[in-house]
């Protein structure tokens, strides 16, 4: 084995391992998925790196929302910008140099899939992020009868996702009926037979939701239905 000739060559190969693995590392990898959900009315911020202005070279956003076409928005370290989305969102810059996507007045038009590519100097980033959005419920509870028996409703409509719903008391029985309505809203209606004397004075149901910090609760009312205003719906 000519021993020599190895030794020559080796130089080249480690030069061509390491170009190849910075390819790999830089152009090959897969991207990163991010779930991210805002409330409806806030104002959202998207970052695709953490790199900041001086560092970035351009930043692509590829945005596929569930009710539009597709748009596409960009930025260069140039100075040069480009929006084809042209429905309010902006590329804007953080206290800290660092650019993002902003989102005002988060709505059920903004939800759907982000895609980004970051170019920086000596790096690479792309990031797939599936945007969605917490709407609170519409809540409302009352006392009706039904088949000569009382019982207490209490409803949580058109939120999302889901909410849930427990009571205080228990009676005869209860059940809970979850339906789907258009744009992926969810009403929830919770019914409890109330035991034949059963004092209501102190019955009520919580509602608990992404929205909220804290349960929200309801008294039934006598007289039905009616929408109730809680602390969460301000």
């Amino acid at each position: 084995m000519n021993m020599s000739g190895l030794t020559d060559r080796l130089p080249y190969t480690y030069l061509l391992m390491s170009y190849c693995f910075t390819l790999v590392c830089i152009y090959g990898r897969g991207q990163a998925v991010r779930n991210v959900t805002f409330n409806l009315g806030s104002d959202a911020n998207l970052m695709c790196s953490d790199k900041t202005w001086n560092e970035t070279i351009y930043v692509i956003w590829k945005i596929n929302l569930e009710n539009s076409a597709e748009c596409r928005m960009s930025f260069t370290n140039e100075g040069q910008s480009d929006d084809l989305c042209n429905d309010g969102k902006s590329l804007r810059n953080s206290s800290e140099a660092q650019p993002y996507l902003h989102i005002p007045n988060f709505s059920n038009n903004d939800v759907g899939i982000y895609k980004c590519e970051s170019v920086f100097k000596g790096g690479h980033e792309n990031y797939k992020i599936n945007v969605a959005i917490t709407v609170r419920p519409i809540l409302s509870a009352w006392l009706e009868r039904e088949n000569n028996k009382r019982v207490a409703v209490c409803t949580a409509e058109r939120g999302k996702p889901a909410a849930n719903i427990s009571w205080s008391h228990t009676g005869n029985s209860s059940s809970v009926q979850t339906l789907t309505e258009s744009h992926g809203f969810f009403t929830v209606v919770s019914r409890l037979e109330l035991t034949e004397g059963m004092d209501t004075t102190n019955l009520s149901c919580a509602v608990s939701h992404p929205f909220w910090t804290e349960e929200e609760i309801l008294t039934p009312k006598q007289n039905p239905p009616k929408t109730l205003t809680s602390k969460g719906q301000t």
